[in-house]
């Protein structure tokens, strides 16, 4: 087998990066997040350093990392726990449409977009990152906190409706006709729900079945099954993270236990592959163009977002202070907006010019803002 030695020098350049920029934000009780996205940023196309021959690996690396991030976060719930708080949560779901798809729609009309184009913008700015946040959570120790389980629901049901959303802009952004992306969001909806009432119903069977005394048995099974259903979820146009996620809901008991730890560092290393490829898949240069607009309408969105959490964290009966971390924690976008511009870039470049910068500037403030807003200042004896 030939080994290129580019692609190993360029890996080894980039974690040596990602090592000394972990260590400084760790040194500082930050998120990585931020500086791996920069690190990305200067190690992309454009950038200071680029790496062209490890690109391929990033972009994949960064596939399995949305997809660990959100296995793991679905081990911390339990199924039914978890539905009967996205029941309670459809009202939440609906604000944040509402709040969140309409800036990105009318920016779309004052920019002078068509409809596919105002169709693309409102669904980049409704969507927050599952990847980022998952990550997020993880880092700043509040996976146990109250307001996680309505922020969670808020982030499944967005993925839910991509299910819908996707199809829809794929097949409009072609040239295709309403009837066939009704067809495709019937067939996208449909499979989502035999998975979700199948994971509701027999997912106790699949945690018995891949369950084993042996660590390398019970990860290899893990990890198989999580990447068939992700895999399927992909194919009929559903989130691959709402794959892995319900398969994380489905183990529970010993079995999720082991498996947080035998995939934590797994996660940790392709979670931060997953953010220095967002920042390798943006230039530099197209950052400037759309970026007074990009700048406005990322302050509107940040602004409802912390909204839609307040909103949703306060059905729950959170205080204000967790109602602020579940808004704030919402703000930053990521992979699904990035899909987006995939989808229309070829017919709209505009687009592009206006969501790169968006998303860029979201993906890195989200993380800054939710470690400063809204934290508590602890005391002597206090509960974390």
């Amino acid at each position: 087998m030939q080994v290129s030695v580019a692609l190993l020098l360029e890996l080894g350049v980039i974690l040596t990066v990602l090592t000394v920029l972990g260590a400084a934000a760790r040194r500082f009780a930050l998120s990585p997040i931020p500086l791996y996205l920069l690190a990305g940023l200067g190690l992309g196309e454009g950038g200071v350093a680029p790496v062209p021959a490890a690109g391929e690996f990033v972009t994949i690396g960064a596939s399995i990392g949305v997809v660990l991030l959100l296995l793991t976060l679905g081990l911390e719930f339990s199924i039914t726990e978890f539905g009967t708080s996205l029941r309670r949560h459809l009202p939440s779901a609906l604000v944040d449409v509402v709040l969140n798809a309409t800036p990105g729609a009318i920016a779309g009309l004052l920019l002078g977009f068509d409809s596919v184009g105002v169709l693309a913008l409102a669904g980049a700015t409704y969507i927050s990152s599952s990847g980022v946040i998952a990550r997020l959570l993880s880092d700043l120790r509040r996976l146990g906190n109250r307001e996680t389980p309505a922020l969670l629901s808020v982030l499944v049901l967005e993925d839910f409706s991509m299910a819908a959303y996707l199809p829809v802009l794929a097949v409009l952004a072609a040239g295709g006709s309403w009837w066939q992306a009704a067809v495709g969001v019937l067939v996208a909806v449909g499979a989502l729900c035999v998975a979700f009432v199948a994971s509701y119903r027999w997912g106790h069977h699949v945690g018995r079945m891949i369950s084993h005394s042996d660590s390398e048995q019970l990860l290899l099974r893990i990890l198989g099954l999580t990447l068939i259903v992700a895999a399927l979820a992909e194919l009929v146009h559903v989130s691959a993270a709402v794959g892995a996620f319900l398969v994380g809901l489905t183990l529970t008991g010993e079995t999720a236990d082991r498996a947080r730890v035998l995939l934590s560092p797994l996660r940790d290393l392709f979670a931060a592959i997953f953010f220095v490829a967002i920042g390798l898949s943006v230039d530099p240069q197209e950052l400037l163009p759309m970026l007074p607009a990009a700048v406005a309408l990322a302050v509107v969105t940040a602004a409802t977002k912390v909204a839609t959490g307040r909103f949703a964290a306060r059905r729950d009966g959170v205080a204000r202070r967790g109602q602020l971390r579940a808004g704030t924690a919402l703000i930053a976008r990521g992979e699904f907006s990035i899909v987006i511009i995939g989808l229309v870039a070829t017919t709209n470049d505009e687009i592009a010019a206006v969501v790169t910068p968006y998303v860029f500037l979201l993906a890195f403030a989200g993380p800054v803002i939710t470690r400063f807003v809204g934290t508590e200042t602890r005391t002597r004896g206090a509960v974390p």
